[in-house]
Formats: structure tokens, sequence, C-alpha cells
């Protein structure tokens, strides 16, 4: 069923005649402007929630290089998020508001998604906005049972929201094709149409490249050639009006084909993810609107392993290994507005994620199969006196672990499951136009993911070097978090504001990935107790309708506390999150259609360990442009040429697990929208 399902919605797709522009604002699509959901499910002026949030809109993601087509890349650009992307065939390996990155929950239309899969997978094209929500977040939301990569999710340093378009302004059609650094070339189409009731918009994304050497030397991903590959992402989404007072259901479908090779003769990878969203949405008095939501998220990989760990190397083929994750959540929530302006909102939420890994050598041999569910009931009050907002609320989470096999087996223990209260609150104070206050505090829950106890190489394998993977941790226990923020935001003036936060997180058993000392392994440890301080500073100024420009810094201090397991990693700092962070840009207008937007990032090194005696990895400077020539012709076509240079001062920064940036590249194209 789930073929023939994607059978026919590839036909359909591959049928259309066109393609998407980037700045996708201009293509009529309805926008909200200056409202938000995260902050309470409800559309609200950022004004009116306690939480900092930053709206990023879909003509500035338009003028945002991604060098390597990943979202978090998007998001890098505000405080406190910090992207390390390993290549364009690999995930995001950085942090956000002072952690791990998977301590933040990535959405989509306010279901959750998987920030290592979902991020590179994805395609912009299909967004109205982002919200980016920093410091805790509301109990509105869930930790994510993501149980490969770095396992669970949790929503403790902030949320990002990916708002998918919706209503249709008119027919628009746009198509994009490009070509750059290493032989890449691709092609990009977006079409949107309203029929009645029914607004709908598909499109699809290919590239394909020859690629270029990314690991370190004498790393473990040494190549013998370029390391090619393909990707082909298709989607659709449609939208029925039952209504004129907003009653609606929708229907999001998202697939991805990645393929190619590690540049050696026997590390072909090919993968398919799967990303839905369903959703029903009914105001159905003047002052109540219910929501229900599901979605499916399923994520395939399969690649291959050699004999390079061997002594002496080989490249003949040792293995063929697999992960097969998928991911049911659903939400329904019920909001009501209460005296004039006060949300009340009360709702249920369910996650059933499925895990298994398996390695062929000859036949299949069954690695890990579990299964967990997580059931969680929440409700949260937003009081408005005035000028001041106050927000309470609890969340009560049941997690339960069912595993079938641990590394082929069935285990000595097959169950667990964790019952958890969670709270969140806030304030804001809205002194005027130009100064308001806030604060917000959050408590979190994480539970040890199928992969940080079941690994995929035997806890026996650890250390050595002839083998590679990651190691179980059966022993492995669940962590606790806090998190506190208090900021100000400053309006000196028209088109200039400041925002200052501070931030405290408290964490007990942090969960973290490490590197595996003298081996090309990972593995997942509980670090101790954890305390993470920092603040950060922003400044966003559009000067005229010609110069508009951002700048801010974000300082971290991020480390152990207390360890009574193993004191010596007391003192230690937590790994892949940089001490010093500044991002700067500056977007011009000229006239007659020219457009440039240059930005910044400046980041000190980071650890791989977390030990006292951790080496760290160079910080680094990386610049990016983008260039574009706009031209409108007399029969309603616009035009636009374009070129991005990435990482224009050619540094090769090298990232954890033995990859480093290749350095200077660039792309160029054409795109056209009537």
């Amino acid at each position: 069923m789930k073929r023939l399902l994607f059978s026919a919605l590839s036909l359909v797709l591959v049928g259309a005649p066109v393609v998407a522009d980037d700045e996708a604002d201009e293509a009529n699509v309805y926008e909200m402007g200056e409202m938000i959901i995260t902050g309470s499910k409800l559309p609200q002026t950022p004004g009116n929630v306690t939480q900092k949030i930053s709206i990023i809109t879909a003509d500035e993601m338009g003028s945002l290089v991604l060098g390597n087509g990943n979202l978090a890349e998007m998001l890098s650009y505000t405080p406190g998020n910090f992207a390390n992307v390993l290549s364009r065939n690999d995930a995001n390996w950085g942090s956000s508001g002072g952690l791990a990155h998977t301590y933040k929950g990535y959405m989509l239309d306010g279901l959750p998604i998987d920030s290592f899969v979902d991020l590179q997978s994805l395609d912009s094209w299909a967004f109205q906005r982002v919200e980016d929500q920093r410091g805790s977040a509301s109990v509105l939301y869930p930790t994510y049972l993501a149980m490969d990569f770095a396992g669970n999710q949790s929503p403790l340093a902030g949320t990002a929201n990916f708002i998918l378009k919706e209503r249709v302004g008119s027919t628009r059609t746009s198509a994009s094709a490009y070509y750059g650094s290493y032989n890449t070339l691709g092609g990009r189409f977006f079409h949107q149409r309203a029929a009645g009731n029914l607004h709908l918009f598909f499109g699809g994304h290919h590239e394909d490249s020859d690629y270029t050497d990314y690991g370190t030397e004498g790393s473990w991903l040494q190549m013998d050639d370029d390391p090619e590959y393909e990707k082909t992402k298709m989607y659709m989404r449609g939208t029925y009006f039952l209504d004129d007072h907003g009653q609606r259901a929708s229907i999001y479908a998202h697939r991805t084909w990645h393929t190619g090779d590690a540049g050696r003769i026997n590390r072909d990878f090919g993968h398919t993810y799967t990303t839905i969203n369903a959703g029903y949405t009914n105001p159905f008095a003047d002052k109540a609107t219910i929501q229900a939501k599901v979605g499916y998220r399923d994520y395939v990989r399969r690649w291959e392993e050699d004999g390079i760990w061997e002594d002496p190397k080989s490249r003949e083929l040792r293995s063929e290994d697999g992960v097969d994750q998928s991911v049911i959540p659903a939400d329904v929530s019920l909001s009501i507005i209460t005296r004039e302006s006060d949300v009340l909102t009360v709702g249920a939420d369910y996650q059933l994620a499925s895990y298994e890994t398996s390695r062929e050598i000859g036949e299949i041999s069954p690695g890990n199969d579990a299964t967990a569910t997580a059931i969680g009931f929440y409700a949260q009050e937003e009081l408005r006196l005035n000028q001041l907002i106050l927000r309470a609320g609890g969340r009560y989470n049941i997690i339960s672990h069912d595993i079938d096999l641990l590394q082929g087996a069935p285990p000595g223990d097959d169950s667990n499951s964790w019952n958890k209260v969670l709270f969140s609150g806030g304030a804001r104070y809205n002194h005027s136009d130009e100064l308001a206050l806030y604060a917000n505090l959050g408590t979190s829950f994480k539970a040890p993911s199928l992969k940080s106890v079941g690994g995929t190489i035997p806890l026996a394998s650890k250390g050595d070097s002839t083998v590679s993977g990651h190691v179980p941790n059966p022993d492995i226990k669940p962590e606790s978090g806090t998190s506190f923020d208090v900021g100000v935001n400053l309006r000196p003036s028209d088109g200039l504001q400041v925002g200052l936060r501070g931030f405290n997180i408290l964490l007990a058993d942090q969960i973290a990935q490490r590197a595996v000392p003298d081996a090309p392994q990972s593995e997942d440890i509980n670090a101790g107790n954890t305390t993470t301080r920092g603040a950060e500073v922003e400044i966003t100024h559009r000067l005229n309708e010609q110069v508009e420009w951002f700048a801010n810094y974000t300082y971290t201090s991020a480390e152990v506390t207390e360890n009574t397991e193993d004191p010596s990693k007391v003192g230690a700092k937590i790994n892949f999150v940089p001490e010093s962070a500044i991002g700067v840009g500056v977007h011009l207008t000229f006239p007659q259609g020219l457009r440039a937007t240059v930005t910044a990032q400046s980041y000190s090194g980071i650890y791989q360990d977390i030990s006292t005696d951790a080496e760290t990895l160079d910080g680094y400077i990386l610049m990016n442009a983008r260039i574009e020539q706009r031209v409108r012709t007399q029969d309603g076509y616009d035009l636009s040429l374009y070129l991005e240079p990435y990482n224009i001062t050619n540094q090769t920064f090298e990232m954890p697990w033995g990859f480093q940036d290749p350095g200077f590249s660039v792309n160029g194209g054409l795109m056209v929208s009537f």
C-alpha cells in the first residue's frame, strides 16, 4: 500500500511542467505577517507570548546560502544555533542553546520531525516561514522519539517550527536550473493553484554531483574517487477550506531519494526518507478552536562497509548495513479564549516509534528490533493582564520501550517504562512599544534511545580500531533537565531592534554522544550533572528600503559539574558547543532589480569528547554571499540570475568524526516565475 501511494504521487508530480522561485512569498501565497502560532497553537503577535521567537520569512530563506542544503544552516544565522553539517551527504552535528542540537525540538506545522534526517530531506520552497523559539519550550510539545543517530530530541533549549504554505492567492509556477562546483547540476520546480475551496501546491528538486573529498587526512573517510551522489525530492500539499471561518483539512506528503557513494568502490549508499502530515482545524465557536494532527515519518538507510579498518586495509565488501526507523506522531488540542484574550489550551499527544537494524554478510542478520510509545497529556493557561502576560502549564508523560532483539538476541530485560510530570511557566512585561522584559522556566525528561542502549556493534568491540560503529550502553540512565532564561527586547528607533537574553540549563545524568578515543566509534554516555550558562545579544536594523543588516553574539559555558561514577569528568566541556559564536550580515537592494546578501559567521573551537584532556577542533570563519539580478518581462515573466559563493575565504575546517569542509565552492543559475 505504501509503494502504491507514493508511485501515484510521483506520477502526478513528474507530470507537472514547472518549478518554484526561491522568493516564495512573491508567489502570492497568503502570508500571516508578524503572526506566530508556536507559543500557544493559536495565531498571536510575538509580543503576546512569553518566549523569545524569531521569524524567518520565505523571502529571507531565499537570500540565505545553504552550502550543504541542510535546513539547520538556515537557523545558524540566528543567535545560539550552531550548524555543523558534516557534508552534503550527512547530517548536522551542531548545537543549540548551549547543548547538542538534540535539545531543540524541530517541528513541521506543530508535529515533531527528526533533527538529523528531516532537516536534510525537506525542501524550503514548501515553507511559508520558520518560527525559531529560543529557551525552554512550553508543555504543548513533546520529546521526539527518534531512535537513530543521537537519539531522542527534547525541546529543552527551544523549538523550530517550519510552517507550510496553506492558502493560495493566485495560480503561480516557478522553475530553477543551476550549475556549480564539483560538476553539480540541479533543478527545482513549484506550482500552486486554487480550485474553489481547494488550495494546493506541489514541487520537486533534483541534484546530482561528482562532489569532492570531505574527510580529514588519514581519517576513515579516505577516498579513492569523487563521492558522487544524487538527490531527488518530491512533495505536495492540499488544503480544503470547509467554510469561511477557518475550518479546514489538509494533507502534506514528501519523499526524498538519496543515493551515491563515499568515494570508495564498496561504500555505496541508498536512503529513502518519507514525511507525511495531515491536519484538521475547526474554530467551532467564536472563542474555541479544536485541532487534530497526525503524521508519518519513515527513514530507511542502507550503506556498504569495506575493510578499511583492517590491517592491512582492504577495499573488499564486508557487509551491507541498514536501519529502518518509523515514527507516527499525533496530537489533538482544544484552545479556548477566556475573558477577552486569555488562552486555555488542553490536549494530548501520542507517538509510536519502531527501530530495526540489520547487517547482510551473505545473508541478512537482524541486529536491534524494538518499539517505543509515548503518551502525553498537557494543559496551559495564558493570562493577559494589560501589559503583563503570565503563562503556566503542566504535562504528564508516559513512555515505554519494548525490545525484541538487542545485537540479534533477546535481551534479559525486554521492556522499560517511565512516568514523568513536567512543567513550564513564563512572564512578559510589555512596558511600551520600545521595551519588553521576559522570563521563562521549564523542565524536560529524556529516556535513552534504542540506539543508545543497543548500539550497532558488539560491546566487546569497544576500543577496537578495526571495528567501526556505535558502542552499546545497556546501563545508560534517563536524564532530567531544567531550563531558565531571562531577556529584554528594545526598539530604540523605527527599524532598529536589540535583544539581550541570558540562559541557564541544568541537566541531571545528561545523555551525550562522544567519540571513542583511538577507535572509529561513537558511544552514548551519562556525562553526569552538567550546567550550561550563556548570554546572547542581537541587533537587527532596517536602515531604509535599500539596506538591512544584522549582528549577533552568543557566549556559552557548558561543562560537567558532578559525576559520582567518574569524577575525572568534572570540569570537562560539553562537546559540539562553541564557547563563542558571532554572526553578521547585510542585505542590499539596488535599483534595477539587483540584490546582494553577504554573511559571516565566526565560531570558537569545539570538542568531540567529554573529557578534561579532550582535544579541541579549531574554530573558523565562514563567509557566504548571494547576488541576484531580477528582471520582469513585459509578458509577466519574472526572471532572475543568481550566484552563490560559499566559504569565500576557503577555510577547510575540521568537524567531528573525521569530516572537514572542502572549502570554497560556488553555484549559479536561472529562475523563472509566471
